[in-house]
């Protein structure tokens, strides 16, 4: 015998999954600041992360609003344990060298812009309303991560050999943005939310095609990595919350 998940449940969770996902690697993209390998990358960089930043509080807000007990944005990003996040295991992974962060960030953009496209369309209004405010942001992150990727798979040899390498230390994490849960069906039967496994053969298609304009291999067989989504995380999210989270947590309520 299955149990129902409740519509509020459900709809916390996709809150938490998008504004987790944004947050946390907003917080890894950030960490270029000053340190990108030119200043053009540190720029754009610091504007993606920004824009990740800005989704993450709309997500996490209604988050809020959704559970219902006070809590705000802040006290969401701020108060909450490891196991309570529930972003993909992909964005908390380390930034490594450059060819790294970039690839991590093209597996995230290639799946994050349609399902914002088709979070646009959601029954629920407040869904509908921040995903089209965060489509926009997305497209632009996914054209980007794009060119550069296809630039540098094709360019030199260690620029090719460097994002192969990436590429094949991140693709088993990318499939767990795909995977669908109790919580997927049932936001997915009430057309909250898109059929995961949709956007999962669009999001592989449109990489097939890309990884072949960029010369790279994508492995054939990968065991998808997969268990932030229901909280279980590697121990790199331990490291980013203890950064995060260190002046609320030592000055609980602290205002500028």
């Amino acid at each position: 015998m299955t149990t129902a998940i409740k519509t509020d449940t459900a709809l916390f969770d996709l809150a938490l999954r998008m504004g987790d996902n944004a947050l946390i690697l907003a917080q890894r993209v950030g960490a270029w600041c000053g340190h990108a390998p030119a200043l053009e990358e540190d720029i754009a960089l610091a504007n993606v992360a920004l824009d990740l930043i800005g989704q993450a509080k709309m997500w996490l807000s209604l988050a809020g609003e959704i559970e219902g007990k006070g809590r705000s944005a802040d006290d969401l990003a701020f108060l909450r344990d490891a196991r309570q996040y529930r972003n993909a295991l992909l964005v908390e992974q380390p930034n490594g060298d450059f060819a790294h962060t970039l690839m991590r960030q093209f597996l995230f953009d290639a799946w994050h812009h349609p399902m914002l496209v088709a979070l646009k369309s959601s029954a629920d209004k407040r869904v509908a309303d921040i995903a089209g405010k965060a489509e926009k942001e997305a497209r632009y992150h996914l054209e980007r991560s794009e060119d550069l990727i296809i630039r540098l798979g094709d360019g030199t040899e260690e620029s090719r050999q460097r994002m192969q390498t990436a590429l094949g230390a991140l693709y088993p994490f990318a499939g767990e943005l795909s995977a669908a849960d109790a919580v997927d069906a049932d936001l997915a039967a009430r057309k909250i939310a898109p059929d995961l496994g949709d956007i999962g053969k669009g999001c592989a298609a449109y990489l097939k095609g890309v990884f072949a304009d960029a010369t790279l291999n994508a492995p054939e067989s990968a065991a998808v990595r997969k268990g932030g989504k229901q909280g279980l995380h590697s121990e790199h999210l331990g490291y980013i919350l203890a950064d995060m989270q260190f002046l609320q947590r030592a000055y609980p309520g602290a205002t500028w």
